[in-house]
């Protein structure tokens, strides 16, 4: 196996790992269960993230048969939505682990007999395909874990790591930087994997502006909420003001009144105050607009974000990355970082006001179905990543998209200021 082929199986292997680790505090009725609608139990993206490999690195590369011809429907999510998976026929649990063990070892025969030279078919060159069904498995243990939250509290227990120290002193609360206008090149670069929708790398003309040095904390939400935020009609959208009131909104999502005039907030298994240091989390675009407008400020167009994001030297340096710390950090200093925007990854991701399009000269590839059918309709861009977010799946160029309505992802915002 060459070099790069065993990279890459080493990836897989590591993404794999986590997926059973993050699900492994639960049981088979656990895996079963559907918390909501608009998500699928984990059992559902276990034999899901098994078809779609088999689909990419066997089906397509080898010719080969599918070993469940009779779920490819049930797996499709597309074929199969959200609503309707908690009742879908699935593979019970040793089923499902034994299914993704069987594509696991004929998609490794398949890469070690692959040519991944750059010069190779598209789907394989420089292991295309590969990063691509890796990719796919560490967002759906993002997914997962957005699952798993909105369960009762207690009914996921995650094992925590050893809580790190990260960064120095607070961010200070209203500082800005001053991004230059002009022309920048947005996107991502030839060379290594990026979605469809994140290329063709093109220029792209940008005003002067201010941005937050951070993400909107909890304690400047709660300022936002303590002078009626989120009863102050003016603030709101048409479309806002609709979803807050349906919604009966008073808090961002998974917040609770403690009964003494305060706010608790639940991971997963833990109810603790509101801590004032963390940047704010499962808010929807309709709040972060909201808090925007009373703030003096608006949400950054996907644009501005990638440009300042630029700025930096390391947007990854000190990022909270990589789940296992189950929430986000404190907005602290990193160590050593330039006087740029921080926490542009990692902790929570962060609303644009774009929505959802392609970019200038896009193609899709290697399958409309990733980004393209999603083009032109409601959805709203976010860009950064979260605590939840994998590494691999974490780059300045990444775009992630939603209904401004959710919040069940780990979703804040930043402010921008007009220069």
């Amino acid at each position: 196996m060459s070099d790069l082929a065993q990279r890459l199986a080493a990836r897989l292997a590591a993404t794999r790992e986590r997926t059973f680790r993050l699900l492994e505090p639960l049981d088979e009725a656990g895996l079963a269960r559907q918390p909501a609608p608009i998500m699928s139990p984990p059992l559902w993206d276990l034999g899901h993230i098994a078809a779609y490999e088999e689909l990419w690195l066997v089906r397509r590369l080898r010719g080969d048969p599918s070993l469940h011809p009779e779920l490819e429907t049930t797996y499709d999510a597309f074929e199969t939505p959200r609503a309707v998976r908690g009742d879908a026929p699935i593979l019970d649990h040793a089923r499902a682990l034994a299914y993704l063990r069987d594509v696991r070892e004929r998609a490794l025969e398949i890469l070690d007999g692959s040519d991944l030279g750059h010069d190779a078919d598209p789907i394989t060159a420089g292991g295309f395909v590969w990063d691509m069904v890796e990719q796919h498995e560490a967002q759906h243990t993002e997914t997962v874990l957005q699952a798993l939250q909105m369960l009762p509290a207690g009914g996921y227990r995650p094992s925590r790591r050893a809580a790190e120290a990260r960064g120095g002193p607070a961010v200070p609360a209203g500082e800005r930087v001053e991004v230059p206008g002009g022309t920048f090149e947005m996107g991502a670069p030839e060379g290594g994997f990026a979605y469809d929708c994140e290329r063709p790398r093109h220029p792209r003309r940008v005003e002067p502006f201010l941005i937050a040095r951070r993400p909107v904390t909890n304690g400047e939400h709660l300022a936002f909420m303590a002078d009626g935020g989120y009863s102050r009609r003016e603030l709101w959208t048409d479309e806002g003001w609709a979803w807050r009131q349906e919604e009966d909104a008073e808090a961002p999502g998974y917040w609770e009144r403690d009964g003494e005039g305060g706010w608790l907030v639940r991971s997963y298994d833990v109810v603790a105050p509101v801590d004032p240091r963390l940047p704010v989390c499962h808010v929807s675009a309709h709040e972060a607009d909201a808090h925007a407008r009373w703030a003096g400020a608006r949400l950054p167009t996907e644009a501005e974000w990638e440009r300042a994001a630029g700025l930096a030297a390391d947007p990854r340096g000190g990022a909270n990355l990589d789940q296992l710390d189950f929430g986000p950090a404190p907005c602290a200093e990193v160590p050593g970082a330039e006087p740029g925007p921080q926490g542009m990854i990692g902790d929570v991701w962060e609303w644009t006001s774009t929505g959802f399009a392609g970019y200038p000269g896009f193609r899709a590839f290697p399958y409309r179905e990733y980004a393209e059918v999603f083009f032109g309709g409601p959805y709203r861009c976010l860009r950064g990543g979260s605590w939840a977010t994998q590494p691999s799946a974490a780059r300045t160029s990444f775009r992630n998209w939603d209904l401004p309505k959710r919040r069940q992802i780990f979703s804040g915002f930043r402010l921008v200021y007009e220069a």
